[in-house]
């Protein structure tokens, strides 16, 4: 069996997709998307996405955190870091139906506060598509005038963010 260098995607069972970042003779380090840093058995149940090669070279670990960071972003789309505004850490939001006989459902903010926070990268993602393709001008700035009016619907959320500058900013009114 041939080993896995630094760099080698994979797809475990257990943990999901990660990179490998270190590899000793028993086993892989690896920083999987959801998980975070692993060790795993080298003869554990995974597919190997992609392989790179074992080599001698010596990488700092420095180089090797933000090639990981950067291929961890391209993955999932990931943009910086966003902090949800300290009151809401740890809380909890109670959806109660209007209906009797439905059960209501308990969502901790953080996780959607998570949601919230991928769906405003994805927009920027889109944002970025848009600017890029060959669409005539005039097509382009139709849809962008459509992305304005959902960050403007999605304003509401503002108040789980820490900092103003993550915000989401709709159309001006004049």
């Amino acid at each position: 069996m041939k080993l896995l260098g630094i760099g080698s995607r994979i797809n475990h069972t257990e943990y999901g997709k990660g990179v490998v970042t270190n590899v000793s003779s028993k086993e892989y380090w690896v920083t999987f998307i959801d998980g975070g840093l692993e060790t795993i058995a080298i003869d554990s149940e995974f597919d190997v996405i992609e392989a790179a090669e074992n080599e001698v070279d010596t990488v700092s670990f420095y180089d090797v955190e933000q090639s990981l960071l950067s291929i961890l972003k391209k993955w999932n789309g990931l943009g910086e870091p966003v902090a949800i505004a300290d009151k809401w850490k740890g809380g909890n939001m109670k959806l109660e139906p209007g209906q009797a006989g439905v059960a209501g459902k308990d969502v901790p903010i953080d996780i959607f506060f998570h949601k919230i926070v991928m769906l405003r990268d994805r927009l920027r993602v889109m944002e970025q598509k848009i600017n890029a393709s060959k669409l005539e001008e005039i097509e382009k700035v139709e849809l962008q005038q459509y992305i304005t009016r959902i960050y403007g619907s999605l304003t509401t959320f503002n108040v789980l963010f820490k900092l103003q500058n993550d915000y989401f900013v709709g159309e001006k009114t004049k």
